[in-house]
């Protein structure tokens, strides 16, 4: 007996759907195994800026920490007022800049007229 052209329509049409009914849930459960990746991720990029923070503060505290022992440093250099105050007169700027500049060349007064031209 020869099939009715409705039934092969009928079954072409139902194969149709179960395909897309399949492409659907493979879709689904695709979708659903990127929402389920994302927490690991998550978790791992927490931990990256949580190091990355941790990195941070720790630079910050050694680049402190070097700056407070290097004006320990200079504030330890003994130097004549009034060095200070040719370098300040000389190149017309203040007291604490001349002060400071001779800190760094070591209290040498030459050094610091060299520096500064």
């Amino acid at each position: 007996m020869a099939a009715h052209p409705e039934d092969e329509e009928h079954e072409e049409h139902e194969e149709e759907s179960q395909d897309d009914k399949n492409r659907l849930r493979a879709e689904a459960a695709k979708a659903m195994d990127k929402m389920t990746d994302l927490v690991p991720e998550k978790e791992l990029d927490e931990a990256k800026v949580k190091k990355a923070m941790e990195d941070l503060a720790a630079a910050q505290q050694a680049s402190k920490e070097a700056h407070l022992k290097r004006e320990r440093e200079l504030a330890a250099v003994k130097i004549a007022k009034d060095d200070v105050d040719v370098i300040a007169e000389e190149f017309e700027m203040d007291k604490k800049a001349a002060e400071r500049r001779l800190r760094e060349c070591n209290g040498s007064l030459s050094d610091a007229l060299k520096s500064l031209h």
